[in-house]
Formats: C-alpha cells, sequence, structure tokens
C-alpha cells in the first residue's frame, strides 16, 4: 500500500474563483514552486490560472496578510524571503498550538473524522514512505496537518495554525535538499492520529509537541 501523493493540490470548482486562485497560489509559495524574492505579475498569474486578474489580485491581498507575499508602492508584488532566523518564533508558537489543536480534535473530532483519521493512520504505517518523492511527502505532511486541525473544530485556531505550518514547510523546503528524508517526520503522524482518533487527549497532545519539536531539531542540523 503507498501513500496518497499527488505531485499537483485539486481544487474544489465549487470554490469562489478568488478562493481557488488564493489557495493554488498559497500552495505554490509554501512549497517554493514560487521562489522566495521572485516578482509577483498578476496579469500573468490570472493567464495561467485561468481566472481573471480581479481574483488573482484578491488572492495576493489574503497572501499578504499570511506573510507569504509583500507588495511595495512604484515596485509591484514579491514572494516573501525565507527568514531562517525566524525558525525560533515560529516553533515557539507552534509548540504551544500544536498540542492545543490535538488536544481538542481528541475531544471534539465526530465519528466521521475519527475514522479518516484512523484510514489516515493505516495509510502511512502500512506504506514506505522512504521511496517517495521528498516534496511529494511534504505535500502530504500538509495534508495531514490540516486533517488535524479541521477536527479541532475551531476555525480560529485553524486559521493561525495553518498560517505558521505554512511558514514551517517553507523554512523546510528551503533545506530539503539537505536532509536525507523526511519520510521519519511522516511516520511520526500514525501515532498520532491514532491518539487523537481514540479520543487520547493527554497522548495527542505530548505527541503533537514532539512532532513540532522534532522538526525544528531536524532543520537545525543542517543549518
Amino acid at each position: 500500500m503507498s501513500l496518497a501523493l499527488d505531485d499537483e493540490p485539486t481544487m474544489d470548482a465549487d470554490l469562489p474563483l478568488s478562493e481557488q486562485a488564493y489557495r493554488q497560489l498559497r500552495d505554490q509559495l509554501i512549497m517554493l514552486e514560487i521562489r522566495p524574492g521572485d516578482a509577483i505579475n498578476d496579469s500573468s498569474l490570472a493567464v495561467k490560472l485561468g481566472v481573471g486578474r480581479t481574483p488573482v489580485r484578491e488572492a495576493l491581498k489574503r497572501l499578504e496578510g499570511d506573510h507569504l507575499v509583500v507588495s511595495y508602492p512604484r515596485r509591484g508584488t514579491f514572494a516573501t524571503r525565507v527568514d531562517i532566523t525566524e525558525l525560533a518564533d515560529i516553533s515557539e508558537i507552534r509548540e504551544l498550538l500544536e498540542p492545543l489543536a490535538a488536544r481538542r480534535a481528541a475531544r471534539t473530532a465526530t465519528p466521521d473524522m475519527r475514522t479518516a483519521l484512523r484510514t489516515l493512520a493505516a495509510d502511512i504505517a502500512a506504506s514506505d514512505p522512504s521511496d517517495a518523492d521528498q516534496r511529494a511527502l511534504m505535500r502530504y505532511d500538509i495534508m495531514v496537518h490540516r486533517q488535524i486541525y479541521a477536527a479541532a473544530a475551531n476555525p480560529h485556531l485553524e486559521d493561525v495554525l495553518i498560517r505558521y505550518d505554512n511558514l514551517a514547510t517553507r523554512i523546510w523546503c528551503l533545506v530539503l535538499d539537505k536532509i536525507p528524508s523526511v519520510a521519519g517526520h511522516i511516520t511520526e503522524h500514525v501515532d498520532l492520529l491514532q491518539a487523537i482518533a481514540d479520543g487520547d487527549g493527554e497522548r495527542a497532545g505530548a505527541l503533537a509537541l514532539a512532532h513540532v519539536t522534532s522538526f525544528e531539531r531536524t532543520v537545525r542540523s543542517v543549518l
């Protein structure tokens, strides 16, 4: 059995065009497919995404709030630089909020969500992620985290955690070629997902904290 890894994220056609543009651009920025410092032209992006300039401009405004792009008067919009020195600050926030989300998810997840989390855990446990493409694994990692945030059923917490997980993922992708493998980082999710599905909040919180600190430790080891 193999992980359900997709080269490109799928878009929900029922979403507003500005939301579709936002999600596609956000994930390209997270994965560094739009390189840090690159100029961003709304006209060319509109053509590439198959939408009008207005949805792209609306998406770029949101992405600026996410600290993924920055706009300068008379100069234009650019992908933000990835600042490794922000790792400690980002990790400090995630070390507080990731365990909170895991504990809350263990307490509040619906039966259907618990079933989905068990299936996700079983997929990872039955797979050999060491054979998978590193960037595909990072996409999978993003998806797993977003599932946990959704299970926590607190939209404000979910929004904050997605933003900081996105920033952490950009740092990870910046050093990805220096890391032998992220497979171990992916398999750490198995016990975490199972603990949430079992309703074991204390164990879920402890595992979430260990996962975040493991990420920071791995990144620092290659700096």
